[in-house]
């Protein structure tokens, strides 16, 4: 959730810091601030708000020095002011922190106890008093720091510099991820490689439990034995050019319609578009012994695997749970060792999705991650991984990376019937076409979506928004709630079409719009009529269909949008098109931070 970069440089540390902290702000962040020494010395900037305040902080009170932290908060302990910005210091050490430390409050009362003086109400200040504790005490800043490491309870990314150490830097993990990259007589630290991609591609991940002391000369990494560790320096595929919106006017606008090239990037690795084949990536273990499936993510890569699941099951005929990762962690449900487990994440650092893969794997599952960055911690843990080609995506509100994982799922149903001998040649051969043809349906879309801009005036002034859906339809309904709750703050919400007269009907008047995805298959009768029962309640419907659909509804909604006529077996991909538009286009008509929603986070790194 927040962002972590540090430097042990040769030149000034704070425009380098700064600029890392840029390509973090996608994370989500309320307060920002760099820690340097300068002739031995600690010295901060800090400013609540975005990362411009603290820039302009520095241009009046600039801060010197080679070596430096720096962060994004996104708070959690304590309100998000100037007070509570990290790094927090004190004379002797300065710390960032990504996580929580759940023991805070007990190490608080001891450290007080003791005489330390705490300034703010963050869980972090106690990582930093706590070494300077061990620090009043005569002990190294090595010493002092793995001493600390064992009191301290949580998830954690740690990033410390201490005063008259010119060339030390430690790192520690827990729970959170943290890189290190490797340059020419310099070492960089970051939250994620998108961050060090201007200074190096060189990158190792550190992994649970082990802390790292940092000096330019090179990196010693121990494990939470305290045993020393070689963890692989790779090469980031991560370009260090500065990601920009182009044209749009924001990253959300950008990334949408960067979706018929990344959907084709993405099935490039997949199939196969003369001989209309699907060949997912070497598999450890044969798909066709796999008897049931388990897919577990938040949010939306939820609901994505809710459109698996419905794939899974009508093709191959193997049952699939879905579950929110939250939930399932701590359901704690019982596992047939050798089924399949799927951990779908953008990020692949979700706090929760990582949980419930360890608990999985101590239940003897087959796992395998989809994730959108290669070197992520879920893609590091599980047996296979699959890799949407969304590329970085930095809008908080998912789309591109949505997209590309229903595509990924879908090509893996295909493959799980294939092995199951349940989908014959020219039923692949029909898929496979119709996901072929998707990224030039996606290209319509977009090009013809100017009546979307309109639609969206009329629903702007709502309070409540409701969506239905059917089938496949159903998810995309949620993830269409999803997305105009994160980014307008209007409240929404997604139902299945058939629970309609089960509760939802009691919301309908006419001042709530109706969003209705609802695609000429074989449930379009059973969705209409749920129409015409709307309409007749003084509902004002939004009819997202095909044009045979459209000129099938009897009943005369608000407003209408056309897609193309796909196979029922894309549609749920095609039609998140639209409902991402709308969402962004309601959030611009009121003026809402579109790309960095309130309250929100791009990496949801703590429970």
């Amino acid at each position: 959730m927040c962002g972590i970069v540090g430097i042990i440089g040769k030149g000034e540390a704070s425009p380098l810091l700064v600029e890392g902290l840029r390509r973090l702000e996608y994370r989500g962040y309320d307060s920002a601030g760099i820690a340097t020494l300068v002739d031995g010395r600690i010295e901060r900037r800090r400013a609540e708000g975005k990362l411009a305040n603290l820039e302009s902080l520095l241009a009046a009170q600039p801060l010197g020095g080679t070596i430096g932290i720096g962060h994004t908060r996104w708070a959690t302990h304590g309100v998000p002011n100037e007070r509570n910005a990290h790094p927090h210091a004190t004379a002797r050490v300065a710390v960032v922190h990504n996580g929580i430390i759940e023991n805070y409050t007990e190490l608080k009362a001891e450290l007080t106890a003791a005489g330390q003086i705490f300034e703010s109400d963050t869980d972090t200040e106690v990582v930093a008093q706590l070494l300077d504790h061990y620090l009043a005490e005569g002990k190294a800043p090595e010493e002092a720091t793995a001493l600390a490491l064992k009191r301290l309870h949580g998830a954690f990314a740690l990033g410390i510099i201490f005063t008259g150490h010119d060339d030390l830097m430690i790192a520690a993990r827990e729970g959170s991820p943290l890189a290190i990259g490797y340059g020419d007589g310099e070492v960089y630290l970051g939250s994620d490689a998108l961050a060090l991609a201007p200074l190096t591609r060189k990158i190792s991940y550190l992994a649970d439990g082990d802390w790292a002391v940092m000096r330019a000369g090179g990196v010693t990494i121990r494990d939470r034995d305290g045993h020393l560790a070689n963890r692989e320096v790779r090469m980031s595929q991560l370009s260090g050019a500065m990601i920009g919106k182009g044209q749009h006017r924001h990253f959300m606008l950008k990334e949408i319609h960067e979706q018929p090239q990344v959907l084709g990037d993405t099935l490039n690795t997949m199939l196969n578009p003369a001989e209309r084949t699907v060949t997912m990536p070497d598999l450890p273990f044969d798909l066709a012994e796999v008897n049931r499936v388990t897919i577990v993510a938040c949010g939306t890569s939820y609901y994505a695997g809710m459109v698996a699941r419905y794939w899974f099951e009508r093709l191959a005929r193997v049952p699939v749970e879905v579950d929110i990762a939250s939930e399932f962690r701590y359901r704690r449900p019982a596992l047939t060792p050798g089924d399949l487990a799927i951990f779908i994440s953008q990020s692949g650092e979700t706090a929760d999705t990582l949980a419930a893969l360890r608990y999985c794997r101590q239940q003897g599952q087959r796992t395998v991650s989809l994730v959108n960055v290669a070197e992520s911690t879920i893609a590091r843990e599980t047996e296979a991984v699959l890799l949407s080609k969304a590329g970085p995506e930095i809008g908080v509100a998912s789309t591109k990376a949505f997209t590309t994982q229903l595509v990924v799922m879908a090509c893996l149903a295909i493959a799980l019937a294939k092995a199951k001998g349940r989908l014959d040649r020219d039923e692949e051969a029909r898929l496979a076409q119709a996901l072929a043809e998707i990224p030039g349906h996606a290209a319509d879309v977009l090009r013809d979506a100017g009546p979307l801009q309109e639609i969206a005036e009329a629903v702007a002034p709502a309070r409540d928004v409701l969506y239905l859906g059917r089938g496949t339809g159903y998810p995309i309904a949620l993830e269409g709630a999803l997305k105009l709750k994160e980014i307008s703050y209007i409240h929404a919400e997604g139902y299945a079409a058939g629970e309609l007269k089960h509760g939802p009907i009691a919301l309908i008047d006419d001042l709530v719009p109706v969003i209705v995805i609802c695609p000429s298959d074989e449930l379009y009768d059973k969705t209409a009529s749920n129409v015409q029962e709307v309409i007749a309640r003084g509902g004002r419907v939004i009819f997202l269909s095909d044009r045979n659909g459209l000129d099938r509804l009897a009943a005369t909604p608000l407003a209408t949008f056309e897609l193309p006529t796909v196979d029922p077996f894309v549609a749920p991909i095609l039609y998140a098109l639209p409902v991402q538009l709308l969402a962004y286009h309601v959030a611009v008509a009121k003026g809402t931070d579109v790309d960095q929603p309130r309250n929100l986070a791009k990496s949801v790194t703590v429970e």
